[in-house]
């Protein structure tokens, strides 16, 4: 009996460690492919290979107001690609930690505008990001995107837009008060 049971002992401890090097397998490998997701369509021109990394659709969880939406692949693709045609982009990976089906990356994303169209939405952008990913099948299926978007150009962007609004008004303002003033000169 006690020989039955070292043994069944011995197994499961066996299959524990064996569950185990599995498991930091698939982290690791995880982590491999949230890398070369980063290498190929942000840090370097290759966004046909989008497909590689993503699921089908993946479900996004933004900054902003993109929560809990799903998407397809090409979207990731058509962003990279949008950023591709204003500029040269750039960047490298701080650090990646994985537990289970869930990798962080910590990333410095660089952005270069070569068209007045980049110059005037992000100027010269350095942005620190972290996202992280989960992952099904050894694709990813899930993003949390966090982006210190503070110190790009959009802020610029935003100043412009309240600046022409003040302009507007004060414009229009300007108009009522040219134009009361011309009846007052009139009536007397």
């Amino acid at each position: 009996m006690k020989g039955r049971q070292f043994f069944a002992l011995f197994g499961l401890l066996l299959a524990k460690v064996f569950i185990a090097q599995f498991a930091w397998a698939d982290q690791e490998e995880n982590k491999r492919l949230a890398r070369e997701f980063y290498e190929n369509l942000w840090f370097n021109e290759n966004t046909e290979r989008y497909d590689e990394f993503l699921a089908d659709e993946y479900t996004i969880h933004d900054i902003g107001d993109d929560k809990n939406l799903t998407e397809p692949a090409i979207r990731q693709k058509e962003a990279a690609d949008f950023f591709w045609s204003l500029g040269k982009m750039s960047g490298e990976i701080d650090y990646q930690v994985a537990e289970g089906d869930l990798v962080v990356t910590r990333w410095q994303w660089h952005f270069l505008p070569a068209t007045m169209a980049g110059h005037l939405m992000m100027g010269d952008t350095h942005i620190p990001v972290i996202d992280v990913f989960r992952f099904e099948d050894g694709r990813i299926v899930e993003i949390w995107n966090h982006r210190h978007d503070i110190d790009t150009g959009m802020t610029r962007t935003h100043f412009a837009r309240g600046l022409g609004l003040g302009l507007l008004v004060a414009l229009v303002l300007a108009i009522y008060v040219w134009r009361l003033r011309r009846k007052l000169e009139r009536a007397a």
